[in-house]
């Protein structure tokens, strides 16, 4: 394979896992954005603008955007309206990592659910940080070789003309039709 095809093929992994992201932040912010309005924390449409720029920042970019709402709460509605900020922050990671994150990636770069929940701790145990930061572009990019392999190795199998209809070098004929060539040498 040529060089500029692999530049190709990740490149394009790449662009899709990044369009994934970008739909898994509007998805935070949306969350974060009603969570808040119904909490009636002050600035939410700020906090979820934040937390939407933060989902880009791995596992670090939530706990971060918690942190803004949590003390606009607090000042606003007490202990009690910082207590259901981090309910609400808790129903918001686990929805996302549990239900949004693999369904994007799932439809967007092609990886299929099972590998976007395990493979993240599997490189984590094994990487620490770096391999839960690379996981998931690591995964689009092995996904698009994979799919590129697959393509490449099914076989072209040629369609059959249907009876009747032209082709190159002249026209099929089927048995026992007008154009038999059968019938036409026993007469």
């Amino acid at each position: 394979m040529q060089f500029s095809r692999h530049i190709n093929i990740t490149g394009e992994a790449l662009k899709r896992w990044f369009i994934a992201q970008c739909y898994d932040a509007l998805a935070v912010g949306a969350l974060w954005w009603a969570g808040l309005w119904y909490l009636h924390v002050p600035f939410a449409p700020l906090w979820a603008i934040l937390a939407a720029a933060l989902q880009f920042i791995p596992h670090f970019g939530p706990v971060i955007a918690f942190f803004g709402p949590a003390l606009a709460a607090l000042f606003d509605n007490g202990l009690e309206g910082a207590l259901y900020v981090l309910i609400l922050y808790g129903i918001i990671i686990m929805t996302d990592g549990l239900l949004l994150q693999p369904l994007i990636m799932r439809r967007t770069a092609r990886v299929p659910i099972w590998a976007s929940l395990g493979v993240p701790i599997l490189l984590s145990l094994i990487f620490g940080f770096w391999g839960l930061l690379l996981a998931a572009p690591l995964l689009a990019v092995i996904f698009a070789y994979r799919a590129y392999a697959k393509s490449r190795n099914q076989v072209d199998i040629p369609r059959q003309t249907p009876p009747g209809q032209a082709i190159t070098g002249g026209q099929l004929i089927s048995p026992g039709g007008a154009g038999d060539a059968s019938q036409s040498n026993n007469g």
